[in-house]
C-alpha cells in the first residue's frame, strides 16, 4: 500500500468507522478529529480555538472582524490543517478523513461514503450523542449543510459528487463491513 487514502463522508453515514476498520486492516495509520490537535502544536491557534471553527466557512461576521489585510481565522485554520495534512502524507500511507483532504492530496485514493437519510438518523440515534430523536433529522441535515459549505468554500468542487472519488459506496445498503470489503479489493486492484 503505497497511497494515502482520503475518506469523505455523509454526516451518520459511518464514515469515521468506516476509515478506523480500513486503516486497521491495511496497517496503516488513521487521522480524522487528532489533525485538530497536531495542527495546534504546529501553529500560534489554540486546540480549543481550532475544535470551535473546524469545518466552518468563513461568514460574513468573520471577514468584518479583520482589516483589509489580515486573513480570516477559518482561513488560518484551514491552510494549517492542510499543512499538516501534506506532511503526513509525505511521511507515508495513512487514511485521512474530512477536512478537504481529498481535494488537497490530489493523488490520494479518494472514497466517498453516503447512505439514505432514514439510515444515517437510525445511526446517530443509536449512537445517542445527545440529540433528541425527533431533533436528529434536522441534526443529520443541518451539519451535512456546513460540511457542503466548506467543502465547496475551500475547493472548486461540489462536495459529495461521485465524479470526485474514485469509490463511492452506500454504507446503508452493504454496511460498514460490506464498505470496508469492498474497499480493500478496490484498493488492492488500484496498487497493480
Amino acid at each position: 500500500m503505497e497511497k494515502v487514502i482520503t475518506v469523505s463522508r455523509q454526516f451518520g453515514s459511518g464514515g469515521r468507522e468506516f476509515s478506523i476498520k480500513l486503516a486497521k486492516a491495511l496497517g496503516i495509520p488513521f487521522y480524522d478529529k487528532d489533525l485538530i490537535s497536531m495542527a495546534a502544536e504546529g501553529s500560534n491557534l489554540s486546540e480549543d480555538f481550532l475544535r470551535h471553527y473546524e469545518e466552518s466557512a468563513p461568514g460574513i461576521f468573520s471577514r468584518t472582524l479583520y482589516s483589509y489585510y489580515q486573513m480570516p481565522m477559518t482561513d488560518q485554520i484551514y491552510i494549517a490543517q492542510s499543512n499538516l495534512i501534506k506532511r503526513l502524507a509525505e511521511e507515508g500511507p495513512c487514511v485521512i478523513v474530512g477536512r478537504c483532504a481529498d481535494a488537497i492530496l490530489e493523488k490520494s485514493i479518494k472514497i466517498y461514503i453516503h447512505a439514505p437519510l432514514e439510515k444515517r438518523i437510525e445511526r446517530k440515534i443509536a449512537m445517542d450523542i445527545g440529540i433528541p430523536a425527533e431533533k436528529m433529522e434536522e441534526h443529520v441535515k443541518a451539519t451535512d449543510k456546513k460540511r457542503k459549505k466548506y467543502y465547496e468554500y475551500y475547493t472548486d468542487q461540489k462536495w459529495g459528487m461521485a465524479e470526485n472519488h474514485h469509490l463511492c459506496l452506500d454504507s446503508g445498503l452493504v454496511g460498514i463491513d460490506g464498505c470496508v470489503d469492498c474497499a480493500l479489493a478496490y484498493i488492492r486492484h488500484a496498487a497493480e
